[in-house]
């Protein structure tokens, strides 16, 4: 039976299937989704938000992502692993983020990993380590894995390093958004984009890294 390959919009343009669901999904994957990023503090975004999101949708994650930032001190690694019992109490009491506290532990004490790493490799590295060459562009939906060895061994390692929520599914999840793997559709508009946004996340958000990835995206 053929499978659900990507889906050209009322725009012309051809996207994968998610990505037409909501016009916030559309932006995400237009704009972000799949271009490297690179960073402590973008990534330590990208793994709390991954860890947010178990259990329920990626939408549902991104329509809270203002909130999440603005609970999280912009996910500053510093900051965050220094919140206490009453940071947690706070965050327990705010209705615009996830209020698991699971996942709010998980948050805190992942930053904590994040700044032990610093004497080492440092979190970029570690991650883009598990980066290896580029599998044939899936065609359909159904051929794209949700979780690979590389993910289940990025997993196994940060887990032995002292983080929480970052299981084989999140971490595939987690190298899809930052690029460290390509999972765009063969006929996705966005297959084979690559564009390097250096340091931590500019402060413009989504918009600027669209921009500066504007001159590598296909017509």
């Amino acid at each position: 039976m053929a499978g659900t390959t990507a889906v050209v919009g009322d725009d012309g343009v051809a996207r994968c299937p998610w990505a037409i669901t909501d016009p916030l999904n559309t932006d995400y994957h237009d704009t972000e989704w799949g271009v490297p990023v690179h960073g402590e503090q973008a990534l330590f975004e990208r793994i709390c938000l991954e860890s947010f999101q178990a259990g329920l949708s990626w939408l549902t994650i991104l329509r809270k992502r203002p909130a999440f930032r603005d609970a999280f001190a912009g996910f500053d690694v510093d900051r965050v692993a220094a919140f206490d019992a009453d940071d947690v109490q706070r965050l327990l009491a705010d209705s615009t983020i996830v209020r698991n506290r699971a996942k709010i532990d998980a948050a805190i004490g992942n930053a904590r990993a994040v700044q032990q790493l610093r004497d080492g490799q440092g979190i970029d590295a570690l991650l883009w380590g598990y980066r290896g060459p580029d599998a044939g562009a899936p065609r359909t939906a159904e051929e794209v894995p949700t979780r690979s060895a590389a993910s289940e061994a990025m997993a196994k390692d940060l887990r032995a390093r002292g983080f929480r929520f970052v299981g084989p599914t999140s971490c595939h999840a987690l190298m899809e958004a930052t690029g460290i793997i390509d999972t765009h559709l063969a006929d996705c508009h966005r297959r084979g984009i690559r564009c390097t946004v250096d340091g931590v996340r500019p402060a413009g958000g989504e918009a600027e890294i669209s921009a500066g990835c504007a001159s590598n995206r296909r017509t």
